[in-house]
């Protein structure tokens, strides 16, 4: 039988095979912190590896023709009718001098504008006030324009972001001034006319006409 003491040794040395035993084992499992470790293989079916990330973009030019005109809701010559009346309208309102008839003034922005339009720049351009001041510091405006960019397009209607530059020649000092307008666009029949303007950081919707 045998004595305390020997059951003792049986059991340290049975602990110490055991030890060595995870030893051996942890010494050859890959440790997850190393980045240089790879990591277990995966037996599961349908879960390999990820695949690794493309270098390439997903949305790429393609070298296939691409025809933006046939996704508008109007021709290209539309289109560009419409950015043309926009510029010649942002030239002619930036335009005018102290010793012209107001309602010469107002009769040439209705040329281009819906009849909304036209009355509303009618009312400002022959208001007291404006031609007051126009008088009184001899102003001699002459404008010159060019689109940015097109801000919005719909079915009847095309907002513009028109830049206006103005030499002004003025009693209180000659300066020359660049303004940024967002021009609505709408059409009217077969023809279009000028729905709106306003600043272009205050912008609008560019609804179209009823």
């Amino acid at each position: 039988m045998a004595q305390p003491g020997d059951r003792r040794g049986m059991a340290f040395a049975a602990i110490v095979v055991v030890i060595a035993a995870v030893g051996i084992y942890l010494t050859m499992w890959p440790d997850p912190e190393d980045p240089a470790t790879p990591g277990p293989a995966t037996t599961s079916a349908g879960s390999g590896n990820p695949p690794a990330a493309s270098s390439t973009p997903l949305a790429t030019a393609s070298a296939a023709p691409f025809d933006v005109y046939s996704y508008l809701p109007m021709t290209k010559e539309q289109l560009a009718a419409a950015a043309d009346l926009a510029e010649r309208f942002t030239a002619a309102y930036g335009t005018f001098r102290y010793d012209e008839d107001p309602a010469a003034y107002a009769a040439r922005m209705k040329a281009y504008t819906t009849a909304e339009l036209g009355n509303d720049l009618t009312r400002s351009i022959t208001s007291a006030a404006t031609v007051e001041q126009n008088r009184n510091d001899q102003i001699v405006s002459t404008a010159t324009a060019r689109l940015k960019e097109i801000r919005q397009v719909d079915r009847t209607s095309i907002v513009f972001v028109v830049a206006g530059t103005r030499q002004v020649d003025a009693k209180s000092g000659d300066k020359q001034l660049t303004e940024e307008y967002a021009v609505t666009v709408s059409q009217l029949g077969a023809d279009w006319r000028i729905f709106d303007i306003r600043p272009a950081t205050v912008g609008q919707d560019g609804d179209p006409l009823e």
